[in-house]
């Protein structure tokens, strides 16, 4: 929200007051509280009638610093609230001088004027990172009463920031007004389904406002020297996580918010989906599978869209008879070809649903403050919503879900859970304000904690639309519903990578696009890039994505790509284990692996897969694309070209192509097999060594199931060769190729 007409004055109607320094301060053995009054105290008399700002500074953890300002604080504490783990044994240093008090937490440290105006500055290391300056803290008053605490942090010259949820619009927010709040508007708008008020900087540190309702930033907008974040509160609470690097931020910003879970193998395969509205039964779906087999089409997953169910009765979570009159034994025969299932679902009840009136009787629907149930006709007529707040709510509508499970069903698409009205009470007296953006956090955990409890830890996965602070805890997550065109291969990638530098390790979209139907070149380009994210889902709106419904060479490209990608399983599972064990995401913004490099913070049309594989998706029908090689010598992962970096390079590539490099120096672990994602990644291995140095030396692990090791091989490139010893584990079959 923008308080200002320009730089000086106010808009009209508001009022604003300001800490204008220091009046006392009061150290703790791990905390440090300022007093500011809203103008300087000269004498007793002026301490009558005087508003006064508490301002705290704490650490949840080593190298993060929590600040918490507050104007009144006699109001009740509102729900829900973002689950955060600190810890409490690290250690916490609080000095207080004559002019200056500090808190000190690892490299990272606040340090307070208090002989001035109202001055805060964040240091790493004595580097100045960023601060608050007599400025920057604001409460204001709008014409009705209604009051907005905003803070001002500084931007300095150069610097960028990214994140604040999957976003579609450019990578490098600064210049925007992003409104933290869910919306099901699509990929082509500011609107975002997947909001998170938080923002990772070049700097070298990161911002998380801890508040699940809106907060408004105004990134270098309003000010265009400092990132101002508002909420409509009187307290305001957020955290600045120290550096060096963007992936040090991201791994203490996940410690604190919670890190993504482990995903299952065989969910990084191939999907292919029903599609939404399109006619399908047991025949079509089973034509599906079956022209997959009969191309060569490796498959690991078969997606049931909304229309498994009955039209006007979603969700009732039962099969519609006609297309589907033996659900279970339909889905027994899909397994036993070895296909995983996946079923769409959403929280909302419509009228015609069996569930609506056993749902409003045990009182698991939301309700308006009359009483009545909350109902409107958008998406499905007279439709209601699960109340997630009520225990017994959410253990009725997983009893549903486990129906399901029991007949075969692996997985669920948790879509929707955007659209959370405010004008209704919660069973557990949530903040209806509040509760809008948290509402998917509780959807999302129930399915996910039902799969977890059924297939165990690390088999359990979603396919996500809506999330918020935390929802990386509960993968996947795709892109929503984006058009059929270049221009939407683009504004997704965007949303995916902006996700990425939110905390969250996985990420799809739809190949070739959800609304309309893509033209085969669309289609064709839009493959490689679809394989070569960390999830891979075929799915569109009102038409089919099979390949051959456009022509044969989009067959032979899925061939190739889906191929490539589960050759490369043991890459791929040794990144989705950093993503869950220290918080860095698969597909990564170019600034994440190469923060020291000026020439990417604005790249948006590439990206990193993992830390040894660049990917530039082609979104053009001729093939050109640009893109840009940091510095190294760089091997085209399917030709064998080598290009020198540090440059710009324009090329043209045919449908079955695309720009995607391996790093100088990285050893890939290509898999044996390349017809399913689960197999013995170890086992018959192929470690391609990228242009070893003389004299380099490499330590490769090989991931097992579980997490688990399969083993460790040390690698040693010397007097031209290379040679590999197991140190650890068991892998009787290997080889080693050098690409030189």
């Amino acid at each position: 929200m923008k308080f200002t007409d320009g730089y000086w004055q106010l808009r009209r109607g508001l009022t604003r007051l300001r800490p204008a320094g220091v009046e006392s301060v009061e150290a703790g053995d791990r905390t440090l509280t300022v007093f500011a009054p809203a103008k300087t105290i000269a004498g007793r008399g002026d301490t009558l009638n005087q508003p006064l700002f508490t301002v705290t500074f704490n650490s949840p953890a080593p190298d993060v610093i929590g600040v918490r300002i507050e104007h009144h604080t006699g109001g009740q504490p509102k729900r829900p609230a973002f689950a955060l783990t600190a810890e409490t044994d690290h250690a916490i240093k609080v000095e207080v001088t004559a002019d200056t008090a500090r808190l000190t937490t690892g490299e990272l440290s606040v340090v307070v004027r208090l002989d001035g105006p109202w001055d805060v500055r964040f240091e790493r290391d004595g580097k100045f990172l960023t601060g608050s300056d007599a400025r920057s803290i604001g409460l204001l008053t709008d014409p009705n009463g209604r009051r907005y605490l905003h803070e001002q942090l500084a931007l300095g010259v150069g610097e960028t920031v990214y994140g604040l949820g999957e976003r579609f619009g450019p990578l490098v927010k600064n210049g925007q007004v992003v409104d933290i709040w869910n919306a099901d508007g699509g990929t082509s708008s500011e609107q975002a389904y997947k909001n998170v008020p938080f923002y990772l900087s070049s700097a070298g540190y990161g911002v998380l406002v801890d508040h699940p309702g809106e907060v408004s930033f105004e990134v270098g907008s309003e000010v265009v020297s400092r990132n101002q974040f508002s909420v409509e509160d009187e307290v305001m609470q957020y955290y600045v996580f120290g550096g060096p690097g963007p992936k040090d931020v991201l791994r203490r910003y996940t410690a604190l918010t919670g890190r993504p879970a482990r995903v299952p193998a065989w969910s990084m395969g191939l999907w292919l989906s029903t599609s939404f509205t399109t006619d399908y039964n047991e025949q079509t779906t089973t034509g599906f599978v079956d022209g997959m087999a009969d191309r060569d089409l490796p498959l690991s997953v078969f997606h049931f869209d909304c229309f498994w169910m009955r039209q006007f009765h979603w969700c009732d979570f039962l099969w519609d008879p006609e297309a589907f009159p033996d659900p279970a034994g339909m889905l027994s025969r899909l397994k036993a070809r070895g296909l995983r299932i996946s079923l769409w679902i959403n929280p909302y009840i419509a009228q015609r649903s069996v569930l609506f009136e056993e749902g409003r009787e045990l009182g698991y629907l939301v309700r308006r403050p009359d009483g009545s149930v909350w109902q409107w006709d958008m998406w499905q007529a007279g439709m209601a919503i699960v109340d997630f707040t009520n225990p017994a709510a959410t253990a009725w509508f997983r009893s549903k879900l486990q129906a399901l499970i029991d007949i075969g069903v692996d997985c669920f698409k948790t879509d929707f859970g955007e659209r959370i009205p405010t004008d209704v009470v919660w069973a557990d007296g949530s903040d209806p304000q509040r509760m809008h953006n948290f509402y998917p956090q509780l959807y999302n955990q129930a399915v996910f904690e039902l799969l977890e409890e059924n297939r165990g830890k690390g088999e359990a996965v979603l396919f996500a639309r809506s999330a918020t602070v935390g929802g990386q805890q509960f993968p996947v997550h795709w892109g929503g519903d984006c058009e059929s065109t270049f221009e939407a291969m683009a504004e997704s990638l965007r949303g995916g990578l902006s996700l990425a530098a939110s905390g969250f390790g996985y990420w799809s979209h739809d190949i070739g696009g959800f609304e309309g139907t893509p033209d085969a070149a669309v289609f064709k380009r839009w493959v490689p890039f679809g394989l070569l994210s960390s999830h891979s889902r075929l799915h569109g709106s009102g038409s089919y994505r099979v390949p051959w419904a456009f022509d044969e060479e989009a067959v032979q490209v899925l061939r190739k790509f889906t191929k490539l990608k589960l050759a490369l399983m043991p890459y791929l599972v040794t990144v989705a284990e950093e993503a869950h064990s220290a918080g860095t995401p698969m597909m990564r913004p170019m600034v994440l692996e190469f923060p020291d490099d000026p020439a990417v913070a604005y790249l948006e049309r590439q990206y990193m897969l993992g830390p040894d594989i660049l990917v530039a998706p082609v979104m053009s029908r001729s093939g050109e694309v640009r893109f840009y090689l940091p510095a190294g010598t760089w091997t085209h992962l399917l030709s064998g070209e080598q290009v020198e970096g540090s440059r710009w390079i324009t090329q043209t590539y045919d449908f079955d192509s695309l720009p995607v490099f391996v790093r100088e120096g990285a050893v890939l672990a290509f898999g044996a097999v390349d017809d399913r994602p689960e197999y013995d990644w170890a086992e018959g291995v192929d470690l391609r060594w990228y242009r070893p140095a003389e004299g380099q030396h490499a330590r490769v692990s090989l991931p097992g199931n579980a997490g688990m090791t399969a083993a460790v091989l040390d690698l040693s490139f010397e007097n031209g060769q290379a040679h590999a010893t197991v140190i650890e584990g068991t892998c009787d079959s290997f080889k080693v190729t050098v690409l030189r």
